[in-house]
């Protein structure tokens, strides 16, 4: 008899319990992007740090400009630009010359845009031909005001957020100049089967691609990891433990992975090689798997997957199918490789097909882990077991598909097959109480695209 099937909810918490966040350490601002803060983060000055031109124009006194918008001219007395350099303060019916991002100068509290004056626009290297302009009040002052932005002392950034290259140029304009962040995780993956081939060698009889290693490769950078990929590795045991041996020194420092991920032999077969090293008892003289967990989690695909540690480093089995491992990945690796970083959660969010069958929970991410989404067309569903499905985006009827909430999914082919999965735009996440998806039902999507 079957073992009763382990939710993924479960499964996810078990995964999480065998990582924590890696150390962390002070870094360049400029060398620490895609890295996670330790720290709550403050600005050192306020941005912009004075009162600046917001136009290219005149600098003027709003008590010289008549309220009702009629026109006066003014005595142009000088230029001020971007950068160092003497200001000119403005008296009484005067006006300076100002380009954006210049210092607003002493007397002025307002720019008014050349080409709403009687000059019309400024030209570059043009010698100064004007002593007078005749301009009018504006409706805005066209003024960016010190501290409009951002003030001294504000927090621009908590604990666990995701250096992004926007927040670093942030950090950088309020005066940051290095951060505490944790080091990327190194992540080592293997993929196992002696039917796999290396991209670019040469197929045998009974041979195939090896797909897995460089999709599951990809998938470690993207989720803000470096990687080490080893293998294809064929069905023996032995050729496994070496590999597994060199995860422990990986990178080129020779320090270890902080967690190998494997792809395939997880199965009960005669020949799941992974399921076999799982099973063997650690060497006197050599590093074993300990805290094997052999589960049989309820979704497909991706249903065989497994727990350990090799040589103290957390082991995630995944099956081979493709679609498997590569939901296997987003469900199970990915809040793995989030604990390492550090990332902290944003709240309680639901676990990709996760609906009322199963309970809410954080997967460490502070990214959304699935959108619901209606579904266009009508599929069987998978009682019992969450499904997975590779699913495109296609405007939903009388939609038009122009808004985002008109768009509705449908299947991208085979639930099995590599090139559904290579041309979806998401994984959609049917609920295991679910019997059939009918048009118009909402499942959630995980987005790839």
């Amino acid at each position: 008899m079957e073992p009763q099937a382990r939710s993924v909810t479960e499964h996810v918490e078990r995964v999480l319990a065998l990582v924590a966040p890696l150390r962390a350490a002070a870094h360049d601002l400029e060398d620490a992007l895609g890295s996670v803060l330790t720290e709550d983060l403050y600005a050192s000055v306020s941005v912009p740090p004075f009162d600046g031109a917001a136009m290219d124009g005149y600098a003027v006194r709003l008590a010289d400009l008549p309220p009702d918008g009629s026109q006066v001219t003014l005595q142009v007395t000088g230029d001020v630009a971007a950068g160092p350099s003497g200001l000119t303060e403005v008296g009484t019916g005067q006006a300076v010359r100002i380009m954006t991002g210049a210092p607003l100068p002493p007397g002025a509290d307002a720019v008014i845009p050349v080409e709403r004056t009687s000059t019309g626009r400024f030209v570059a290297g043009a010698p100064r031909a004007e002593e007078a302009v005749t301009l009018a009040r504006q409706s805005r002052p066209h003024v960016r005001c010190a501290g409009e932005d951002v003030r001294q002392g504000e927090l621009l950034a908590r604990a666990g957020t995701e250096l992004t290259a926007a927040l670093v140029g942030a950090l950088a304009a309020s005066g940051t100049v290095r951060v505490a962040v944790r080091r990327r995780p190194l992540v080592a993956v293997i993929s196992t089967g002696s039917e796999l081939v290396p991209i670019g060698g040469v197929l045998g009889p009974g041979q195939i691609t090896d797909s897995n290693g460089p999709m599951l490769a990809a998938a470690v950078r993207a989720a803000g990891a470096d990687v080490v990929r080893l293998g294809p590795v064929p069905d023996d045991p032995a050729a496994l433990r070496g590999v597994l041996d060199q995860a422990l020194h990986a990178d080129a420092d020779g320090a270890g992975a902080d967690l190998i991920v494997t792809a395939g032999g997880v199965s009960a077969g005669a020949a799941d090689v992974v399921r076999e090293v799982l099973a063997a008892a650690p060497g006197s003289n050599r590093p074993g798997a300990t805290g094997v967990d052999v589960a049989t989690v309820a979704m497909s695909p991706g249903k065989p997957q497994a727990l350990a540690r090799w040589g103290g480093v957390p082991w995630l089995a995944l099956p081979g199918n493709p679609v498997g491992a590569y939901a296997s990945f987003e469900l199970f690796a990915r809040p793995a490789i989030d604990r390492l970083r550090g990332v902290e959660a944003s709240g309680q969010h639901h676990t990709p097909g996760v609906c009322c069958s199963e309970s809410t929970m954080s997967t460490q991410s502070n990214t959304p882990r699935a959108v619901p989404l209606a579904a266009a067309a009508g599929w069987s569903g998978s009682p019992g077991r969450l499904l997975v499905v590779p699913v495109r985006l296609v405007p939903l009827p009388d939609a038009g598909g122009v808004a985002p909430e008109s768009a509705g999914v449908v299947p991208a082919g085979s639930h099995h097959s590599l090139s559904a999965l290579a041309t979806a735009d998401g994984l959609a996440f049917v609920s295991p109480d679910v019997e059939k998806v009918r048009p118009g039902d909402i499942v959630q999507v995980l987005m790839l695209r």
